[in-house]
C-alpha cells in the first residue's frame, strides 16, 4: 500500500497524530554534531569579529565563507557526487538555526548556499552541476541571486532585464539593472532571471563574473545587517553562452518561486537561531542586573517577557521541524514511484509552499517579538551599541522583508490554499460545509476538567479549525472571484491558518514528549504548548470577528458570530503559573 504523506495545507481538515510528528528532539548524534560544528564555527571565527564585519572589512566575508567552506558547512545538503555529504532538508534547516544568530555572516551564508546554490542543484544540467557545484560546495565559488528590479519586487513578473539572442541562438546579451542584491560585491556566479527577446515570461541564466558587462553601485548604507555585501548591479551587453541558460526558456518564473520556498523555511531557521541566542543572553543578563537588592529575573514582570519569548520560539521550532520533515517523507515517496531526484525534491518543496509561507512569516516576526522584548529586558544597555541587544535589534528587521514581505507571504498562504481546494489537492470546501451545518447543532457542554492532557486541547485545537473554516468558507461564497481584493480579510484568514498550524505543532510535540518521556519532564513542553494554544485561541476569536464584521450583515452576521465564539471557547487554564513554570525552568 502507498504510504500516507500529508499534502500542504491539509492540516486544516484532518487530524494529525503525534506519532508521525518530527520533533527537534528526534535528530541523531550525527545531526546534533553537525549543528554543533555550525554553532562553534560561529563562536569562534563570526561572532569576534561582528564590528570587523558591519565595517564591511576587505576580503572578510569571503575568508570566513570559504573557512565555512573547508569545513564542509556550505555542501552539506548538496550530493556526495558534487562535494557535498548528502543530507537531507531538515538537517538544512538545522544548519540554517545554528548558524543564524551569526547576524551578517547568517545572511551571506544562507544566500550562497540557498537561494544562491539551489537553483544550480534543483534545475541545472548535469553538466551544469559538474561545472559549478563543487567549486560552491567548497566555497571556491561565492553565489548570488538576482531577482528584484527597481519596479519589479514582489511583482517578480514585472522584471525589464533583457536578453537578447545573438550568434545565431549560441548566446545571449544581457542588459538590465538588479537592485538588493546580496552578496554582489563578491560574487562569482549570479542567477540572473531576464525575458528572452520578446518573451513575457522569465528564465533564469547562470552568469559568471568573468563573462565581462557587469558594473555595481557601491554597497548600500543599510539599518541593519550591515556586514552583508548589498549592491545594484548593472548588465551591460553581458554575454552568455546558451548553455548557461537554466532550465527551459521562459520557466524562470517557476525557479524563481520554488526556490523562495525554500529561502522562507531557511529564513525562519535562522530567526529560530537568533531567538535561541538572544533568549540565552537576555536570561544572563537578567540573573546579573540587580535592582531594589534582587536580580531583575526575580520580578513577574521579567519572567513574563522570558517566558513568552521561549514560548513563542517553541511554537516556531515545533513548526519548522515539523514542515522540514513532511517535506522529507513527500520527497522519499516521489523516490520510490520513481521520479527523477530533482523533480522528487522540488514538487516535495512546492507541495509545503503554504507552510512554508506560514514559517518565513511567524519567525521573522516571532523574532522581532523576541529581540524586541531582549531590549526591553536589558533596559538602558539594550539600547546601547556596546551591548549585544542593539546589533540584534537592527538586523532583525530585513527578515519580515526578505523572501517576499510577510504582507506578500500572508496573501499567498490564502491564495495557494485556495487553489489547492480548486485543484481537489485538499478538500476545504466540504468540510466548510460541514462547519456551516454544525452551526445549526446543538452545541457541545465539554467537562471542564483538564488535568488529562490533552483531551481539552485536542478539542479547542479542532475548533480553531472549524473558526477557521467559518471564516473562509462564507468568504469564498460571498466574494467568489473577488475575494482576492478584499485584502484585509485575507491577511486576517492567514494569520488564523498560521495560529492553527503553530497551534498544532507545538500542542503535537507536546504530546510526543508527554509520550517519550515521564510526565514531569515533559511538563515545560506542555506548559509551551497550552500557553501558546490558549493565546492562539483568544487571537482567532479577535481575527476572525474582525473578519465577518467586514464582509456579512443581519441575520448571518449573527449567526457566523455566535458560531465563532462557540468555537473559539476555552477551559479555565491558569497561563500566569504556566508562565512562571517555563520562566523558572530558564533561570535554574
Amino acid at each position: 500500500m502507498k504510504k500516507q504523506v500529508p499534502q500542504g495545507g491539509e492540516f486544516l481538515v484532518t487530524e494529525t497524530g503525534p506519532e508521525s510528528m518530527f520533533i527537534r528532539e528526534d535528530f541523531d548524534e550525527e545531526q546534533q554534531l553537525i549543528a554543533q560544528t555550525c554553532r562553534e564555527f560561529t563562536e569562534r571565527e563570526v561572532i569576534p569579529r561582528l564590528d570587523e564585519l558591519d565595517r564591511q572589512e576587505e576580503g572578510l566575508m569571503q575568508t570566513l565563507l570559504k573557512k565555512a567552506g573547508d569545513l564542509g558547512l556550505l555542501a552539506v545538503t548538496i550530493p556526495e557526487t558534487y562535494g557535498g555529504s548528502g543530507n537531507g532538508f531538515n538537517t538544512g534547516l538545522l544548519v540554517a538555526e545554528s548558524i543564524g544568530f551569526g547576524h551578517s555572516f547568517a545572511v551571506a551564508f544562507l544566500a550562497h548556499t540557498g537561494i544562491g546554490t539551489l537553483p544550480v542543484l534543483l534545475y541545472g544540467t548535469p553538466e551544469q552541476k559538474e561545472k559549478y557545484l563543487p567549486g560552491l560546495a567548497a566555497g571556491r565559488l561565492l553565489a548570488s541571486y538576482c531577482l528584484t528590479e527597481p519596479n519589479a519586487g514582489s511583482d517578480a513578473r514585472a522584471g525589464k532585464t533583457r536578453a537578447h539572442t545573438v550568434e545565431g541562438g549560441a548566446a545571449f546579451k544581457l542588459n538590465g539593472q538588479k537592485m538588493w542584491i546580496t552578496n554582489a560585491g563578491f560574487a562569482d556566479l549570479f542567477i540572473v532571471f531576464a525575458k528572452v527577446d520578446e518573451d513575457t515570461e522569465l528564465s533564469a541564466f547562470l552568469v559568471e563574473k568573468e563573462f565581462g558587462g557587469i558594473t555595481m553601485n557601491p554597497e548600500e548604507r543599510k539599518m541593519g545587517i550591515k556586514g552583508s555585501s548589498t549592491r545594484q548591479v548593472f548588465f551591460n551587453d553581458c554575454p552568455v553562452p546558451a548553455e548557461n541558460l537554466l532550465f527551459d526558456r521562459g520557466k524562470g518564473f517557476r525557479i524563481a518561486v520554488n526556490i523562495l520556498n525554500t529561502g522562507r523555511a531557511k529564513l525562519c531557521a535562522a530567526a529560530l537561531g537568533s531567538c535561541h541566542e538572544i533568549i540565552r543572553k537576555s536570561v544572563k543578563y537578567a540573573l546579573e542586573r540587580e535592582q531594589f537588592g534582587l536580580p531583575i529575573a526575580r520580578f513577574g514582570a521579567i519572567q513574563y517577557k522570558l517566558a513568552q519569548m521561549r514560548t513563542k520560539t517553541f511554537a516556531v521550532e515545533s513548526a519548522l521541524y515539523r514542515t522540514g520533515h513532511s517535506i522529507e517523507r513527500a520527497y522519499g515517496q516521489l523516490m520510490e514511484e520513481g521520479m527523477e531526484m530533482e523533480e522528487a525534491e522540488l514538487k516535495s518543496i512546492e507541495q509545503f509552499a503554504v507552510e512554508c509561507a506560514i514559517l518565513k512569516v511567524y519567525g521573522s516576526e516571532c523574532l522581532d517579538y523576541v529581540v524586541d522584548e531582549g531590549v526591553q529586558i536589558f533596559g538602558g544597555m539594550g539600547f546601547s551599541a556596546d551591548g549585544p541587544m542593539e546589533r540584534a535589534y537592527r538586523d532583525a528587521r530585513i527578515n519580515r522583508i526578505f523572501e517576499g514581505t510577510n504582507e506578500i507571504n500572508r496573501l499567498l498562504i490564502v491564495d495557494m490554499l485556495l487553489k489547492k481546494a480548486m485543484k481537489g489537492s485538499i478538500d476545504l470546501m466540504g468540510p466548510a460545509g460541514k462547519v456551516a451545518d454544525e452551526l445549526m447543532g446543538i452545541p457541545e457542554f465539554p467537562g471542564t476538567d483538564t488535568a488529562h492532557f490533552p483531551d481539552p486541547e485536542k478539542r479547542m485545537l479542532s475548533n480553531m479549525k472549524k473558526a477557521v473554516l467559518l471564516v473562509a468558507g462564507s468568504a469564498v461564497w460571498k466574494y467568489m472571484q473577488d475575494l482576492e481584493k478584499e485584502q484585509e480579510l485575507l491577511l486576517n484568514l492567514a494569520d488564523m491558518v498560521g495560529l492553527v498550524y503553530l497551534a498544532e505543532s507545538a500542542l503535537l510535540r507536546g504530546m510526543k514528549l508527554q509520550a517519550m518521556q515521564s510526565r514531569e519532564a515533559a511538563g515545560i513542553s506542555v506548559d509551551m504548548a497550552r500557553v501558546y494554544l490558549y493565546e492562539a485561541v483568544d487571537r482567532i476569536w479577535i481575527l476572525g470577528k474582525e473578519a465577518i464584521n467586514g464582509f456579512a450583515t443581519g441575520d448571518e452576521l449573527r449567526v457566523m458570530l455566535i458560531g465563532l465564539k462557540r468555537f473559539t471557547k476555552t477551559q479555565p487554564f491558569n497561563t500566569k503559573d504556566a508562565r512562571r513554570r517555563i520562566a523558572a525552568d530558564l533561570l535554574r
